[in-house]
């Protein structure tokens, strides 16, 4: 039976592991992305004034979380969840960011995202819904995560969403910030799950990538790797333009819908 590799961190990817098992799918997590805290003084500091500011009303328009990880980041708190100033939209840029935040407690008529039947989600079917919101003057947030440096060979494929958001923003008037809660890093892997990386460069096993990033971690962990064999299921378009780059053979794409994707798998297996 072919197996499906999930790359998200392992917090995210096991209930996509789960789900795929549930329909009968041989499926395991193979980590491409490592998720931690913005640790140092600096960035916690920044923290703990950017969770004032967004209780403070009118401060800011908008918070833009680009990822379920920046909610929970966000609002990981030894004290009880900071959530937002009444009159401050939450942005989000699809439905697993949505579905974060309405766990940390926002109410659903705060959030905005971009439509339910929208060909992509990302932040440029977000802006389509928000645009009217912003007026000269306004402040928006955009919480996100940061990388380490890239290698020279795989540079860096983050945020280009989230770098568009900021420029539409700033050219409809609104003062940006911009606000880093977690890392991204390359996840240290056994010997076991370097091997099995290895096999699953040809045995017909379906890698499941949802960020360009993880494709470039891949790139950095298994240099000179062949994947002319490889087959890959991407959930946007970029990711896929990444993974072709990179060699895989085969690559799919679905919309980033957990429906969506675990039938693009079964129509691939």
């Amino acid at each position: 039976m072919r197996r499906v590799l999930v790359t998200r961190p392992l917090h995210d990817a096991q209930p996509w592991v789960q789900a795929l098992q549930a329909r009968g799918i041989a499926a395991q997590a193979l980590p491409l992305l490592a998720i931690g805290p913005c640790a140092d003084a600096a960035s916690q500091q920044a923290l703990a004034a950017a969770r004032r500011d967004a209780q403070t009303p009118a401060h800011y328009r908008a918070v833009m979380f680009v990822s379920g990880n920046a909610v929970q980041h966000f609002f990981a708190a030894p004290q009880a969840p900071a959530l937002l100033a009444a009159e401050t939209r939450a942005w989000t840029p699809g439905p697993g960011t949505e579905r974060a935040l309405l766990a940390a407690g926002l109410p659903q008529a705060q959030i905005d995202g971009p439509a339910p039947d929208a060909a992509q989600f990302e932040s440029e079917s977000l802006w389509q819904n928000v645009h009217a919101q912003i007026r000269p003057g306004d402040r928006v947030l955009i919480v996100r995560g940061a990388s380490p440096a890239p290698a020279a060979a795989t540079p860096s494929t983050q945020g280009a969403g989230r770098d568009w958001l900021a420029a539409r923003l700033r050219e409809a008037g609104a003062e940006v910030e911009l606000l880093a809660v977690y890392e991204r890093q390359l996840p240290q892997w056994t010997p076991q799950q370097l091997e099995l990386a290895r096999q699953a460069a040809s045995d017909g096993s379906l890698w499941l990538f949802s960020s360009s990033e993880a494709v470039a971690n891949l790139q950095q962990i298994m240099p000179g790797q062949d994947w002319r064999h490889g087959r890959a299921l991407t959930t946007h378009e970029r990711i896929a333009g990444k993974a072709l780059a990179a060699g895989f053979g085969t690559v799919l794409q679905s919309r980033p819908l957990q429906d969506e994707v675990l039938a693009s798998i079964e129509s691939a297996l």
